[in-house]
């Protein structure tokens, strides 16, 4: 048996060291292990098995709507890249450069995909023609180099995956739309899905994807009271239209720039998982995504019999259901721990007495809640208790973000406020003016996240200057 088996090795209290745990978290439960190549992770089978299960239900919701996958190339010529002014700048000092190819050197150095905008407008500029080709609905699903001077795994990596839109239409207002058809698109999955509550809204006009004329994100709250930008959808107008001699003729036979707009997603959203939902036990995951969303464990399964029937309901359950059934010879005990450390949101227990009985029992994830349950309609019952664990978990998360969000008037206010409750999301009005949104950030340590689209009015002052306000802002310390 297993008296020789190594139990879960213990992990850092969040409450005594938040990135210590957070490290412990995705080295002990499988996701992640650290490369040779200073700043890049390996992704290991569980963890990407996340990343997989993201991606299937994020590209079914594009296609439903409309947009196709492609794939582009990874290197980007220097010429290229410089074609729009705003948008190279934004990313020169995360650029990766190569600048040998066979042991000679290029005639053009060409950099490592920071992202794709560049190449999706060269290859539109040669296929758009009228108003028949339009619009382009165009996705990719590939991976990114940035070169980060500081990285942690999921949150920040020098090479990382994502999924990223690149869309043409006739008209600024079609593209417009689409730009918050795809935030909504994002926000409902990380609020159903994922049962991540989302802040949702434009950034401010110093925080805009490079290039772009309005930026869209949405927000989330991690469990340490700091913010995750866990997705953004830009507008970017007909400005890469014009670098890029991008032109289309009209129903009228006259030529017209294209709208543009750009979308994405990353693997930081695994980050986003983990901090949002685990606890000291390791991961807790949302069943939409977990790679087991049950397992099965045995009890004195040397017992007649009880193999046996683990096996069937092994195979009656995943017809609808990802299962696992551990037969290892590790101890009932060492199970629980494991399971619990991967996050798998259910555990159904069954053994001699249970099978006497007509009844398993089953343990949620996220609350810990066992339940005895009858075998019989056992699949229905697996179903409705995977949405109480998805619901809970909501609302787990709904009401930390509650409890850590902050209505200020005031400078003193936000100062005192975090030092006595800590950090969190600071709601407060903005005159509009980007120095008073810097020395917010100068006085306070919170920047700006977004603009809610659920506006209030919480004074008619700026927080900072005492002007009128304009607008509130949600703000916070951020990953």
């Amino acid at each position: 048996m297993a008296n020789d088996k190594k139990l879960v090795e213990q992990i850092t209290s969040m409450e005594v060291d938040f990135a210590k745990w957070y490290t412990d978290v995705v080295k002990k439960a499988d996701l992640i292990d650290y490369s040779s190549v200073k700043g890049c992770m390996i992704y290991r089978p569980y963890g990407y098995a996340i990343w997989e299960n993201i991606q299937s239900i994020l590209d079914s919701r594009f296609k439903a709507t409309g947009h196709e996958n492609v794939y582009m190339p990874m290197f980007i010529p220097e010429t290229l890249l410089n074609k729009e002014k705003d948008h190279v700048e934004g990313f020169a000092p995360e650029v990766a450069w190569v600048e040998r190819g066979g042991g000679e050197p290029l005639a053009e150095r060409m950099c490592v995909r920071p992202t794709s905008e560049t190449l999706f407008c060269e290859h539109y500029a040669n296929i758009i023609r009228s108003y028949r080709d339009l619009p382009k609905l165009y996705n990719q699903w590939c991976s990114v180099v940035r070169w980060e001077k500081n990285t942690r795994p999921f949150l920040r990596t020098r090479e990382f995956l994502w999924q990223e839109g690149h869309t043409m239409h006739a008209t600024a207002e079609e593209a417009e739309a689409e730009t918050l058809q795809m935030l909504n698109i994002y926000a409902n999955f990380c609020e159903h899905d994922l049962a991540m509550p989302v802040v949702k809204g434009p950034k401010t006009e110093s925080d805009k994807f490079a290039g772009a004329e309005a930026t869209y994100a949405i927000e989330a709250l991690m469990h340490d009271g700091k913010a995750l930008q866990a997705g953004t959808s830009h507008y970017f107008g007909d400005g890469f239209a014009k670098a890029f001699d991008i032109r289309y003729t009209d129903k009228n036979n006259e030529l017209q720039y294209p709208h543009q707009t750009s979308w994405g997603v990353t693997t930081r959203l695994i980050g986003a998982i983990i901090m949002t939902h685990g606890d000291d036990n390791g991961l807790v995951l949302p069943p939409a995504v977990a790679p087991t969303q049950l397992v099965i464990v045995p009890i004195a399964q040397h017992k007649p019999g009880v193999l046996e029937k683990a096996n069937e309901l092994k195979e009656m359950l995943s017809r609808d259901f990802r299962v696992k059934l551990d037969d290892s010879d590790n101890s009932a005990g060492w199970k629980f721990s494991e399971y619990e450390m991967k996050g798998v949101p259910l555990r159904l227990e069954i053994g001699p007495r249970d099978i006497e009985n007509g009844q398993c029992v089953l343990v949620s994830r996220h609350n810990r809640e066992k339940s005895i349950v009858s075998l019989e309609n056992l699949n229905e019952t697996v179903k409705a208790k995977l949405e109480e664990v998805r619901q809970g978990m909501y609302e787990k998360a709904l009401a930390n973000r509650a409890a850590h969000s902050y209505d200020c008037t005031s400078i003193d206010e936000i100062n005192a406020t975090l030092e006595q409750k800590g950090d969190g999301f600071v709601y407060a009005m903005w005159c509009g003016e980007e120095e008073c949104e810097d020395k917010v950030k100068e006085l306070t340590g919170v920047g700006s996240r977004c603009i809610p689209f659920e506006q209030r009015e919480l004074s008619d002052k700026c927080v900072c200057c005492g002007k009128p306000a304009k607008t509130l802002v949600c703000w916070g310390k951020a990953y």
